[in-house]
This record gives structure tokens, sequence and C-alpha cells, in this order.
């Protein structure tokens, strides 16, 4: 594992017993990337995440990320997607520091969940699996799965070493935990300075 620290990059580290490995959370706004075994696990509503993969080297890493509420989003060039464009760029930058190429990188693309209803108006959801697509797209990397929109929160657990995401579909809340993280989250990316069932991807 590289000693590289970041502000951004997940810590919230656990023993996840039921696949018996060492795994880290990752919360809205982090990411983390790794070349060893570590399983990697997110919680999306509106947010979206992007699994990065080096099929190569084995070297992976995941982000979590929401754009602001902004019915102008187009494109990666606009000025609210800025802050997805910094969520994928520190999560290559990680990856190619610990030897990853970026010609190489592989990506599965989670969430955009309508999760939010009193942001439905806005399209949160919908904005943010639309940037994904396209930055994806602008920067050559090949898209090989993806699980996008939807009704559900979904809860996303990334195995680097093999590539594999298990992805289970909330279809009840027990609180609103999921919802509350990503709403306190919007607002602190918006007043920011201008600078179930399981699926196997």
């Amino acid at each position: 594992m590289s000693l590289i620290f970041d502000e951004h990059l997940a810590s919230n580290r656990y023993f996840d017993k039921n696949f018996n490995l060492d795994a880290v959370k990752i919360l809205p706004g982090e990411y983390f990337a790794c070349n060893d075994e570590t399983l990697i696990v997110t919680v999306l509503g509106s947010c979206v995440s992007v699994c990065l993969r080096d099929p190569i080297l084995r070297i992976a890493g995941m982000n979590h990320f929401l754009l602001p509420a902004n019915k102008d989003i187009k494109n990666v060039n606009s000025d609210s997607a800025r802050y997805g464009v910094y969520a994928m760029e520190v999560l290559i930058n990680h990856m190619i520091k610990l030897g990853a190429s970026k010609a190489r990188m592989e990506a599965k693309v989670f969430g955009g969940g309508n999760v939010l209803k009193q942001l439905r108006s806005n399209s949160v959801g919908e904005q943010n699996a639309s940037f994904v697509e396209e930055y994806l797209e602008t920067e050559n990397i090949r898209v090989v799965a993806k699980d996008l929109l939807g009704e559900y929160p979904r809860k996303i657990y990334f195995f680097p070493l093999t590539g594999e995401v298990k992805v289970r579909k909330l279809r009840s809340l027990h609180n609103t935990t999921i919802i509350d993280r990503e709403t306190e989250y919007r607002v602190k990316v918006s007043q920011a300075p201008k600078s179930g069932d399981v699926d196997l991807f």
C-alpha cells in the first residue's frame, strides 16, 4: 500500500466478517485506491461511484461523489462538474502513483438513484450518471459494467484483486442515514468556493 496521504482518502477501516477481508468504507467526497485485497465498500443514493482497475497489475480504486444541483450541467467542462472531475482525477492519479497505467484502466460505474425526493425536480441522480459516463468517454476509459439510476440506494462491494463488484439494492431503509449524509454533503459542496438483491458485475 502506498504511503500517499490526502484529505479525501478514506480512512474508515474495519474487518468485514462476511467476506473475511480487511475493508475500507468510503463516505461521500472520499476515495480509496490500493494494490492489495482490501475490500472497498460504499453506500450510494444519488451519488455515483466509479470502480477503476488496471487488470494487468491489479491496482484498483473507487470514489464516491455528487455534483452540486445545477440544471445546466451538460458536459464535463461545466462549472459544477469540476467536483466530479476532481473526484475522478484524484483517484486516477493515486492509482498511477501506485503503478497503474491509465491506458489500461477499466471502469464499472454505479449509483445515481432517485432517492433525494425533495430534489427530484433537479434530476440529481441523472446529472451524476450523465456526467460520469461522459467523463469516462472523454478520457477513453472503457466502461465494462454499469448499474445507474433507478429508485433505490445501493451498497457496493468492490474486490480490487479480481475486479468483481457486488451490488445490493436497498429496497427498504431502516433510517435516513444515507439521505441525510448525501444532503449534508450536497450542502457542503454547493457552498464550497469556486476553483436486497445482489447483482454481480
